[in-house]
């Protein structure tokens, strides 16, 4: 009986020292239907376009509600461990519910049990993808520094929304007298 008593005193440090905190937490927001390639695809090209821009050699990965790459592109000269790397931040976002840079804070912050959490990647870049209060899947970039990843990853979330902007009407014919 000590042992099992024992044993349940261990179980519950282990669970409270895992445990993000409050400001760590998972997100609200329930799983829709996965992202498709067309919408993926997107979202890859704004993150390699803030690479671009900003000269870091990126790689971004997007995945659907599971984990499962949708569509994943990479920029000449990136190195190799990013293509990886960028996967496993997104299937961190998604899986958790929650931007990587929670875990990577909580670790930066003396919470070193993160790095017990399978599949909890503490690095900037990892960002779930929310669409009509959904998630729908999660983009992660990898390349660049920790903070420049998460630029490139935000920089694809930003264009969620952002439809192109409908060509201008033309003016009325005037009345013909």
């Amino acid at each position: 009986m000590k042992t099992y008593l024992r044993m349940l005193i261990v179980l519950g440090v282990v669970c409270l020292c895992v445990a993000p905190r409050r400001a760590h937490a998972q997100m609200a927001n329930g799983y829709g239907a996965a992202i498709g390639v067309e919408a993926a695809r997107k979202l890859a090209d704004a993150a390699i376009a803030e690479g671009k821009k900003n000269g870091w050699a990126v790689a971004a990965a997007v995945v659907d509600i599971a984990g499962d790459l949708v569509f994943f592109e990479r920029m000449d000269g990136t190195q190799t461990g990013s293509v990886i790397v960028s996967q496993e931040k997104a299937r961190s976002a998604v899986r958790f519910k929650r931007p990587t840079k929670a875990f990577e804070d909580a670790l930066v912050g003396g919470r070193q049990a993160i790095l017990g959490l399978p599949g909890a990647v503490p690095l900037e870049g990892g960002i779930p993808i929310v669409i009509d209060g959904k998630i729908v899947g999660a983009v992660g970039v990898s390349g660049a520094t920790s903070q420049q990843d998460g630029v490139c990853a935000q920089a694809a979330i930003d264009t969620l929304g952002k439809a192109p902007a409908p060509p201008p009407k033309a003016p009325p014919p005037p009345p013909r007298k």
